[in-house]
């Protein structure tokens, strides 16, 4: 790590390699690429991510790519955790360039207020992820404010037969897909 810039040279480069790779063989048009500079998978969590990762997306910004989506970490396994950080800093840097897609435990309430008020004004969507398995009309949940039915990540990507498709749908959605 070097002491001044507290960066760890060429860690990023790998990333900004494989998206200039996947720029020239499709176009930055139809290039996104995603990140997650604050989780703790395999060891990966470096002391402070963000000096890594500020370099990382300016260097990613120079490519114009169709949107970056950044990951606030809130867990693996079977635990979920409160965001303690988040990626603000990624979102300026990209100063709406292009849209940024942002996941990480976002529940209605805070994803609306994450749209509404923290990322008013910016090319930023809220995003998810693990409810989208236990919640197939997840989108009719959004906009009718059905709460959503809480995922179980044992049954995630299973090879048996509890999982995706096993989750129920909500009264609601149930009822306004009999009057169609």
């Amino acid at each position: 790590m070097s002491q001044t810039t507290g960066l760890m040279p060429g860690a990023e480069a790998f990333g900004i390699e494989a998206a200039k790779a996947v720029v020239e063989a499709v176009g930055a048009d139809r290039t996104g690429f995603r990140m997650s500079p604050y989780s703790e998978f395999q060891g990966m969590r470096m002391k402070d991510p963000e000096p890594q990762f500020a370099y990382l997306a300016q260097e990613l910004k120079k490519l114009k790519l169709e949107y970056i989506h950044v990951v606030e970490w809130r867990g693996f396994g079977s635990t979920d955790v409160e965001a303690t950080e988040n990626v603000d800093f990624l979102v300026n840097i990209w100063d709406n360039q292009s849209p940024v897609l942002i996941a990480g435990g976002f529940t209605q309430d805070s994803a609306k207020r994450a749209a509404d008020e923290e990322y008013k004004g910016k090319d930023v969507a809220i995003v998810f992820g693990r409810y989208f398995i236990s919640n197939l009309d997840l989108v009719f949940r959004v906009e009718k404010g059905i709460e959503f039915t809480p995922y179980d990540r044992k049954t995630f990507y299973s090879k048996g037969e509890e999982g995706y498709p096993t989750w129920p749908f909500s009264e609601e959605f149930e009822a306004q897909a009999l009057k169609l």
